[in-house]
């Protein structure tokens, strides 16, 4: 699959400009915390419950990325037992909130690679992480301006320049 982000590298489906197809039931996904579709194959959010991640496997989600850490109140520790038994491919990076570093950020686009024509539910604790990390991805790997980047990041937070 291909992106017309004029020209410069990546290949993720993602138009700058369109939010994307709806997916099959998303009525059932929106519910998570902070969730955003971002395009015909990407949705976000903070995260899921047990019955949020099935209620993606059955919208057509094929992976899930998760970028918390496992210790948050919210978390489910056995969240890779629960999505690999709705049929789903399961991905953890754990990303300290206060502490991420560039082998985190290559990571996730490793991950984002190897997953790149799959429909895909990133998700941290409050999609705060993973709209950063969706940011900058779009702008050094998809080649995406920053006018067309900026807007799904600052839809939920304004993060510190620092």
């Amino acid at each position: 699959m291909s992106i017309d982000n004029g020209g410069s590298g990546g290949t993720m489906s993602e138009n700058p400009r369109d939010g994307g197809a709806a997916w099959p039931d998303e009525a059932s996904v929106a519910a998570i915390y902070n969730y955003r579709r971002l395009s015909d194959r990407l949705i976000t959010g903070g995260q899921p419950t047990e019955a949020q991640l099935a209620a993606l496997s059955a919208a057509g989600c094929e992976v899930v990325i998760n970028l918390a850490p496992h210790e948050g109140e919210r978390s489910l520790p056995d969240e890779r037992r629960v999505v690999e038994a709705l049929g789903m491919a399961y991905e953890h990076i754990p990303v300290p909130w206060e502490r991420p570093t560039l082998a985190h950020l290559e990571a996730f686009f490793a991950a984002m690679d190897r997953h790149d024509d799959r429909r895909l539910c990133l998700h941290c604790i409050a999609n705060m992480r993973v709209s950063a990390f969706v940011f900058l991805h779009r702008m050094l790997r998809l080649g995406w301006r920053i006018e067309d980047a900026l807007p799904d990041l600052h839809a939920l937070w304004r993060p510190n320049p620092t």
